[in-house]
């Protein structure tokens, strides 16, 4: 596998690096994707949702909150979780404290689902992600995702409690 320097003090052209960048933007989605598909029936997108909905209190939030957090438009948002309400694995309800909003709710269906579907799709992101890299380079790319993420969307979007 090439390494992202020829030597510790000649760097790749920008030209090189973007185009890593981009193949990773194509690969890594379509593995996650993959696998999840295979194992237990969900896109990622899906499990992403699914996910947010289980770590969120009361496992809930407003459409308009996980939207914002699967960095969707409403309306794709919403035809995925007509097909989770499809499966038995989220409800909308009407928000008690605000009656303009909906929120999706996990059922407990959709919770066990969350619990089947994550050690193997956790398991693809170490051996995908972390395996390959040092300590120190996942953290360079927590912090460079995170830097160019706020440069895409500056404003602040709901993240699960770790």
């Amino acid at each position: 596998m090439p390494e992202l320097t020829r030597s510790a003090t000649t760097p790749l052209p920008r030209a090189e690096i973007w185009a890593s960048v981009a193949t990773l933007l194509e690969r890594l989605p379509a593995a996650l994707d993959a696998q999840l598909q295979r194992d237990s029936g969900l896109t990622h997108f899906e499990f992403g949702i699914l996910y947010a909905l289980d770590a969120a209190e009361g496992r809930s939030l407003r459409l308009s909150v996980l939207a914002g957090f699967a960095s969707c438009t409403l309306s794709r948002l919403s035809r995925a979780v007509s097909r989770l309400e499809q499966r038995g694995w989220v409800r909308r309800v009407i928000d008690p404290t605000d009656g303009r909003f909906t929120l999706a709710v996990l059922s407990e269906d959709g919770h066990a689902k969350v619990q089947q579907a994550t050690p193997g799709h956790e398991a693809l992101v170490d051996t995908l992600v972390f395996d390959v890299l040092t300590a120190a380079q996942a953290r360079q790319l927590g912090i460079a995702s995170r830097r160019i993420s706020a440069a895409i969307a500056p404003d602040p979007i709901w993240i699960p409690p770790s």
